[in-house]
């Protein structure tokens, strides 16, 4: 490679950053060093290779771009133009033509953004754009140097050059001018509290998204398509479909006037507090009343406002904490913001399932055109360019305390958006602190987000405003506004079941079968898979028939099916249903899980399970009156020990003078005693966040345990996937095709899985060795796997069903 003379200069930390080399220099014929950032496949000549000016100018647009909703434009730019500062040494430049390995390109940004312009959260960015953001303490801070990094590298690389003043000329060579310093006397500016790793968190997500998106670009191959651009919030029109979609619901006689009427008054109070201000809000209603469309109502309204005001909302997020509720959210919202009106990516769904369905497009074609929907829809995920995105609750919480650049890409898309929570008692209580500091956050005046929290068992969260405020900036806090007032008696008009409280004594198997038998229609929800197991097995015994088993010993695949049999019958005679189903199923048919029984049966729970329980029962009002029967299990057991705390809460609440499920005070009072001895904020995690160390944070906030591993099992496409593993190895793309046909499994304690659980290698590259995918395994066994039970890999050992 052809080289110039170099050219230094001495870094200024009170004036504006020059080239050295000027314009007029470089027309009198002073040759230039081309600078590569990416190769090309196969192109030889580097007609096609991406040059470093054209790459760090491309990211430093974009992130400005992405940044600007959150007022960070500048910092942005700044972090766009260093991220890849590395790239200017020698070093990487011979590893391109194929000289060398093991080299950091990004610590030289890192470097310079902490040296020259004293920001330690601009150094962390540019740091983690490809190894993830690392601790943000002042100690670590202090070991990020040129001179500490050439003897000591936390990944044992080699540094591409240790002279920033040569890479800083090299730089403004292709970008001409740089921000000017922060001044010697300036101390580095360190990041503390949840806030601030939000804050860091949203600049990174605007770098990384637009260095991946410019990436991308540059490496697209001739004739590829282009990634595609979600289309924007047409609010007006799209609040018009909701309207007309209310319209006909209401016109719905099969649905009870004083249903519709009910419906229609939370509906109105939705659309009233959209007209208001305020950024945090609460919705408490009943299952059953329309939360769902109501949020809905209330976002697209505030987004009129808003962009009547000059500050439109730029897209609103459902989350969701089941996929089985997401399932059938997301069909009533494409129902109402049809493709043929609205076009294919106006709603997007994004969950660990997405783009696993085996059937058509959504529009029932499975030709070119439906496939490239696909295609493009799952591009649309990585960075939520849509207007409506509909996800869960892990997808987005977790993503909000995330350090890898793949999860936190698309934070940025969350500024000046509506977050829609749903089921937020669903929420462990050991992280409802730290996820109240950064919804707080979301909805403060930098981020202009709009966060709701609705569920028909609102959790007391403004009792912890004190501990939100705690540590973080002015403004903080929780103390949101309800969108239903009280004087709409939404609970007192809703009653539609009849609780029974059947907790004097245990109440034996033998019992619950007898109950069970002697109805055609009835759900019974307890509270370990070993003892819906037991409880199948018993009726079985019996010869009772038309018995349905749900839980997570089902794979999602096989659980949808189920669900859908279940709503069949379930339906009107009418509507071709009304058939005989008995369903003994696990706490995992809760929450939103559109079911409606004339009579349930639960097993002790905590009062927000217990009150979900009812919202399965007598759902639609189609009957004067449904029943739940609250029992006490003669082998009383729990999935967690917080569960079994908060199942011993309610039941000391019964005792105490029993319990009224349509009385939201009813659960303040609980969630105020459950949180007298239930930590409402995990202390390691509190501290991980106090000294900002985003991989402790990242691994310990967890909305689901991630002890367990993947079982792919023998239903419906799993054996195939599991031949495929065996004999190719599996890739991130061979794991999006398997969740469907998978199950989680906790290991034993001696660290042992079931039988017939075979270990997986991932696929490895071009003269590479085979490498164990820890967390994944097949089983080929096709009598582990029962219609029934689901996966029963030693004959159905109460072992397994603890989960």
């Amino acid at each position: 490679m052809e080289r110039r003379k170099r050219t230094e200069i001495a870094v200024s930390r009170d004036s504006t950053l020059k080239s050295p080399i000027q314009d007029n220099e470089i027309n009198k014929g002073i040759f230039m060093t081309m600078y590569y950032g990416h190769t090309f496949k196969g192109d030889k000549t580097k007609q096609r290779w991406q040059t470093m000016r054209e790459h760090a100018l491309n990211v430093a647009g974009r992130a400005c771009e992405h940044a600007e909703a959150f007022g960070e434009k500048k910092r942005a730019h700044l972090a766009g133009l260093l991220h890849d500062l590395g790239k200017y040494g020698d070093l990487f430049q011979r590893r391109l033509e194929g000289e060398g390995s093991g080299f950091d390109h990004w610590s030289a940004g890192a470097c310079f953004a902490k040296q020259i312009y004293k920001d330690g959260a601009l150094a962390l960015v540019i740091q983690g754009h490809h190894i993830g953001l690392q601790k943000g303490d002042g100690d670590t801070l202090d070991e990020l140097a040129i001179a500490r990094l050439q003897t000591h590298h936390p990944l044992e690389l080699r540094l591409t050059e240790t002279d920033l003043k040569l890479l800083a000329s090299r730089l403004l060579a292709d970008v001409e001018t740089l921000p000017p310093g922060a001044g010697r006397q300036a101390k580095l500016n360190i990041p503390q509290g949840a806030a601030d790793m939000l804050d860091t968190r949203m600049l990174f997500s605007a770098l990384v998204d637009a260095d991946y998106l410019d990436t991308e670009q540059a490496m697209r191959e001739d004739g590829a398509p282009p990634r595609p651009h979600g289309p924007s919030l047409d609010a007006v029109r799209a609040l018009a479909a909701l309207e007309r979609h209310l319209a006909t619901l209401n016109a719905d006689e099969r649905v009870p006037e004083p249903t519709r009427t009910l419906r229609t008054d939370l509906m109105n109070a939705c659309h009233a507090s959209g007209e208001r201000d305020g950024r945090l809000w609460t919705l408490t209603a009943p299952t059953g009343s329309g939360k769902t469309l109501a949020m809905l109502r209330f976002a697209l309204t505030r987004a009129v406002r808003e962009q009547n005001a000059g500050r439109p909302l730029r897209r609103i997020v459902v989350v969701l904490p089941f996929l089985s509720i997401l399932d059938q959210t997301v069909q009533t919202y494409r129902e109402i913001f049809s493709e043929a009106e609205f076009g294919p990516h106006f709603v997007l769904e994004h969950h660990s399932l997405t783009g696993t369905r085996t059937d058509p497009g959504q529009d029932g074609r499975d030709d070119g055109e439906g496939a490239n929907n696909r295609r493009e829809a799952q591009l649309l995920t990585q960075n939520w360019d849509a207007p409506i995105v509909i996800t869960t609750s892990v997808q987005l919480l977790e993503s909000l305390h995330a350090n890898r650049p793949g999860a936190c890409r698309k934070l940025h898309r969350l500024a000046g958006s509506a977050l829609l929570l749903d089921e937020v008692q669903t929420l462990p209580a050991a992280l409802a602190v730290p996820t109240l500091k950064t919804l707080s956050r979301l909805a403060s005046e930098k981020y202009g987000a709009v966060v709701v929290m609705a569920t028909a068992t609102q959790p007391a969260f403004d009792t912890l405003d004190e501990k939100v405020r705690q540590s973080e900036p002015e403004g903080a806090g929780w103390q949101p506004q309800e969108m239903a007032p009280p004087e709409l008696r939404l609970f007192e008009r809703s009653r539609r079941v009849r609780p029974v409280w059947n907790l004097d004594t245990p109440t034996t198997w033998e019992e619950v079968c007898d109950w069970v038998k002697a109805e055609p229609q009835v759900l019974c929800i307890v509270n370990m898979k070993a003892h819906a197991l037991e409880l199948v097995k018993a009726l079985q015994a019996q010869g009772v028939r038309h018995l349905k088993h749900i839980s997570t010993s089902l794979c999602p695949a096989h659980r949808r099916k189920v669900l859908d049999e279940v709503r069949q019958a379930l339906r009107p005679e009418r509507e071709g249903g009304g058939q005989p189903c008995r369903v003994i199923a696990t706490q995992c048919v809760e929450a939103g899980v559109d079911l409606d029984f004339p009579k349930v049966f639960r097993a002790l729970a905590p009062l927000d399970a217990i009150a979900q329980a009812a919202g399965r029962c007598n759902r639609h009002a189609r009957r004067p009156e449904g029943e739940l029967r609250v029992f006490l299990p003669e082998k009383e057991r729990y999935p967690t020990s917080t569960y079994g705390r908060a199942a011993q809460a309610a039941r000391n609440m019964w005792n105490a003078g029993g319990l009224d499920l349509d009385d939201p005070g009813t659960f303040r009072r609980f969630y105020a005693q459950l949180w007298q001895y239930e930590k409402t904020e995990q202390e390691e995690l509190a501290r991980a966040i106090q000294v900002q160390d985003y991989p402790e944070v990242a691994r310990l906030y967890r909305l689901i345990p991630d002890d367990s591993v993947n079982v792919v099992v023998p239903y419906g496409e799993g054996l195939a996937l599991a031949e495929e593993a065996m004999r190719d190895g599996i890739t991130v793309e061979w794991m999006r095709r398997a969740q469907p046909f998978t199950v989680s499994v906790f290991r034993r304690r001696d660290g042992t899985l079931p039988p017939h659980c075979e270990p997986v290698n991932f696929r490895p590259r071009k003269g590479g060795q085979p490498q164990p995918a820890e967390d994944w395994f097949i089983c080929r066994h096709t009598k582990a796997y029962d219609e029934l039970f689901g996966f029963l890999p030693d004959g159905g050992g109460a072992d397994w069903y603890s989960l």
